[in-house]
């Protein structure tokens, strides 16, 4: 019996699959939008854990699912659930700090009051330029900003503070997808690279930076940012400092972002401190930002982030902020390491031969 050769797709029927292609993965990412922060975490969980299932898997005899359930336990404990008990804490503390805003309980300009009193005449008529020692409208300014500041903060966090459904169904989606990434990553990973029409040393390149620059943005960017605004934090708790957690929390932001960090914090609040005549306070926080928490920057993100993913810090601090104008929270994330995708990208399209670029 006469054997028929495979039917090759004409032009048209090529064009109609691609068209096809495209809406439904267009419909799908519309369906699926509404949980792209579960989704992207639960990857980012997947991701970074995935090493460890990998050590565990031999140890539990190749039995994918326990392994998978061990790591996603173990990710619980370090990850999901100290996040939660912050998030109860920060949307108490940042509930205080408004409510004490709005009652007038808190005076910031109080404060500033006898930082302007301290300065040098000079710096004073300068600052008078701008009516900056007009203390009344310097009241009205700082409370406005701290009060939007604890507003979104608070805001921000009550989605952890308050177990709501919207919030229970989130962390769900998270762990219920990292759980089959972990256990069937591999096998997806293989799927992924024959759907993708590059050459195999592009995929390769592609796919292991995207997977090395999620791994080093949460190791070392978010590890090093949570553990300076941790070690801002507690001092700022011992220096009897009023919000030490709201303060944390920014410098662990503010690290996020490289050459500035959490110095836009904790300096000038030494700063604080020495003017108004609390010395022994200002040089303590100074020594401390200086020896610990500036090394920790500078020792542990390069351990930690390595030098794969070496970008330019103009390139780290546009991308960042862009990532957090256009995503909000999960542009920490997802603006660094599109940022780098970017550079892949170019690094390939520039290494193929010119005849392939048309």
């Amino acid at each position: 019996m006469p054997t028929h050769p495979e039917h090759e797709p004409t032009p048209l029927e090529k064009r109609a699959l691609l068209l096809l292609l495209a809406a439904v993965s267009a419909l799908m990412a519309w369906i699926l939008l509404p949980f792209y922060g579960a989704i992207m975490w639960g990857s980012i969980l997947a991701l970074v854990f995935a090493p460890l299932f990998r050590l565990l898997l031999p140890r539990l005899k190749h039995r994918r699912t326990p392994a998978a359930l061990l790591t996603l336990l173990i990710a619980l404990l370090l990850v999901v659930l100290p996040a939660v008990l912050i998030g109860v804490a920060l949307a108490r503390e940042a509930g205080n700090v408004f409510a004490q805003l709005q009652s007038g309980e808190m005076d910031p300009a109080l404060h500033f009051r006898g930082l302007f009193e301290a300065l040098p005449a000079g710096v004073t008529s300068w600052l008078d330029r701008f009516g900056l020692v007009d203390f009344s409208t310097l009241q009205q300014r700082l409370t406005e900003a701290l009060t939007q500041v604890s507003r979104f903060i608070a805001s921000r966090a009550l989605g952890i503070g308050q177990v709501t459904f919207e919030f229970v169904l989130r962390v769900f989606v998270t762990l219920y997808l990292a759980f089959f990434l972990i256990r069937d990553g591999d096998g997806l990973a293989r799927t992924l690279r024959r759907a993708i029409p590059l050459a195999p040393a592009h995929q390769k390149e592609l796919l292991g930076k995207f997977a090395v620059v999620i791994r080093a943005v949460v190791k070392g960017n978010l590890l090093v940012a949570a553990l300076q605004g941790l070690l801002g934090g507690l001092a700022f708790w011992f220096l009897g400092v009023q919000g030490a957690l709201l303060w944390a929390v920014l410098m662990a932001f503010l690290s996020l972002l490289p050459a500035v960090g959490a110095g836009l914090v904790w300096v000038p609040m030494a700063l604080y401190f020495l003017f108004t005549g609390a010395l022994w306070q200002g040089l303590a926080l100074t020594a401390w930002g200086v020896l610990v928490i500036g090394l920790v920057d500078n020792l542990l993100r390069p351990l930690l982030v390595g030098k794969d993913i070496r970008l330019p810090d103009y390139v780290v601090l546009i991308s960042t902020l862009g990532g957090v104008a256009v995503l909000g929270i999960n542009g920490f994330v997802l603006g660094p390491a599109i940022a780098a995708m970017f550079v892949a990208v170019w690094h390939i399209h520039g290494a193929a031969p010119s005849d392939t670029r048309g």
